[in-house]
């Protein structure tokens, strides 16, 4: 081998070893942990997963042939095909329509007919009911406007004149939901009693769902017992923090986000930042996993920006499975309705499937759209094979085809055979048809000892039922047997007595 080789050969190996530092810089700095989709394992590790969702479209302002571009829109409605923008920054709704794989622009919204104040001033969310009556949190106007599907004025909600209604604050209505029977329910800027309640007639009838306050133990320790009485008083009381946003779902519980705790309280779930409130403001969330739905479980590690997730939004699609957004790292998290993860993706940038300020998420079907406020877009995500199969088999076991669900699930292993959630699906599934001890090794696998409990609490009755002839038989003998050895030795003894005494007469 020449010289001039060796030296070729040389600087090949050294190309080699300079691409893979490279690679495994790129892999540690922007792997999935930021950017693709992941979940957690048992052991509360990050665990890289195939894509459950990819990108089906982004709508800019542009495409839609908007006059003005948004401006800081704040929410996102969507009934059936009809999405509903409340462009805040433009004293506007903009309503956009679903054609096939296309979106057109239906009518932009920015007054009303048939009342004194027409115009809208920055407009914050908007709810459209069965009937097409459009509902806006007209926040700068002081009021939730209901008009009907021709913008033709029906009714206002407005500040409450009761007592327990400070009136020396504004009424600044900033997210609504309504029920079935029509009950509006108001998140309103500064009001921390909970989300305000008006029957359909417009009455103000109270709030429900009052927040837990919020405080800094170091503060309340200064504040007690190191301040005077008029340092005291010239600050804030201690109050029930907001809520940030709210979702209604098809049974009218009410889904809220708080953004506002300690992050040392989230894992202990005291923070509690998803919750789920039935009609006296209960939160009724169940949570069956290692850990609460909080979205990450690790940020003190994560690049900038720091801080633990803030669940900014929250949609619910079929079979109450939820999808929060996170603001801080532009997340998305969905949880099933016993509150385990199902999937985790997205991060912050300008590329495509990356948010800026990821503000909120919708749900169409399945697809997802979430609104990004700085960019002024909507990016709509569709779920992949692999995430229609999570649906699918979820679907399939609440529905009570148990052999299809499990089917399903085996689908979902051969594209990411470390899904526990897949191993946790099957063993339920073998758990319904009474098939124990399969379902034992499901549950095994997936660490998820509280069911693997139920499954041999279930087991051992059956067997004990199989055998319970030969149990009696068992137990009559370890009963009898020494009963009648006792009575046949005592009987012997009576008779050899009795003999010896035979004898000596």
């Amino acid at each position: 081998m020449t010289v001039k080789v060796m030296y070729r050969l040389l600087a090949l190996i050294m190309t080699v070893f300079m691409f893979a530092s490279m690679n495994t810089a790129y892999a540690v700095d922007d792997a999935y942990p930021s950017t693709y989709t992941y979940n957690y394992d048992y052991w509360s590790d990050i665990r890289e997963s195939p894509d459950a969702y990819r990108v089906a479209d982004v709508i800019y302002a542009s495409e839609l042939q908007l006059p003005v571009a948004m401006k800081k829109p704040q929410s996102l409605y969507v009934r059936n095909n009809d999405i509903y923008v409340a462009d805040t920054g433009n004293n506007r709704i903009v309503h956009i329509r679903k054609e096939g794989s296309t979106y057109t622009l239906v009518r932009v919204i920015d007054s009303i007919k048939g009342c004194e104040v027409t115009k809208l001033n920055a407009p914050s969310d908007v709810f459209v009911d069965v009937n097409d009556n459009i509902y806006i949190a007209d926040t700068n106007n002081g009021r939730v406007v209901m008009v009907d599907k021709d913008l033709n004025f029906i009714k206002e909600f407005t500040k409450p004149g009761d007592a327990t209604f400070d009136q020396s604050l504004s009424f600044l209505p900033s997210k609504i939901v309504v029920d079935v029977s029509g009950r509006v329910f108001v998140l309103a800027t500064n009001v921390n009693k909970g989300l305000i309640k008006f029957e359909s007639d417009g009455r103000f009838t109270g709030y429900i769902g009052a927040n837990k306050v919020s405080y800094n133990f170091v503060e309340y320790v200064w504040k007690t017992y190191f301040m005077t009485k008029a340092q005291r008083e010239q600050q804030a009381a201690f109050v029930p923090t907001e809520y940030h946003n709210i979702y209604i779902d098809e049974e009218s519980f009410i889904y809220a986000t708080n953004t506002v705790f300690s992050e040392y309280d989230l894992l202990w779930d005291v923070a509690q930042p998803v919750r789920r409130l039935n009609g006296i403001g209960n939160d009724i969330l169940i949570k069956n996993d290692h850990y609460p739905p909080i979205g990450d479980l690790y940020w003190v590690e994560q690049s900038i920006p720091l801080g633990p997730s803030k669940l900014y939004d929250i949609t619910v699609l079929e079979n109450d499975i939820y999808v929060v957004v996170d603001h801080t790292r532009g997340r998305i998290f969905g949880y099933d309705s016993q509150g385990v993860m199902l999937w985790a993706f997205g991060t912050t940038g300008t590329y495509e499937g990356s948010f800026s300020s990821a503000v909120s998420i919708e749900h169409m079907g399945r697809d997802l759209l979430v609104l990004d406020e700085n960019g002024g877009s909507i990016t709509v995500f569709t779920p992949t094979e692999y995430g229609n199969l999570i649906y699918d088999a979820i679907a399939s076991y609440l529905k009570g085809d148990y052999d299809g669900s499990a089917a399903l699930w085996e689908d979902v292993l051969k594209h990411n055979a470390n899904y526990n959630m897949a191993f946790i699906g099957i063993g339920r599934s073998l758990m319904r048809k009474e098939e124990y001890p399969e379902a034992m090794k499901y549950f095994k696998m997936a660490n998820d000892r509280e069911n693997y409990g139920r499954a041999f609490k279930f087991y051992r009755k059956v067997w004990v039922e199989e055998n319970i002839g030969w149990l009696i038989l068992v137990l009559a003998a370890v009963l009898i047997i020494p009963l009648v050895l006792r009575f046949t030795k005592k009987m012997r003894m009576e008779v050899e007595m009795y003999e010896r005494d035979q004898v000596h007469k």
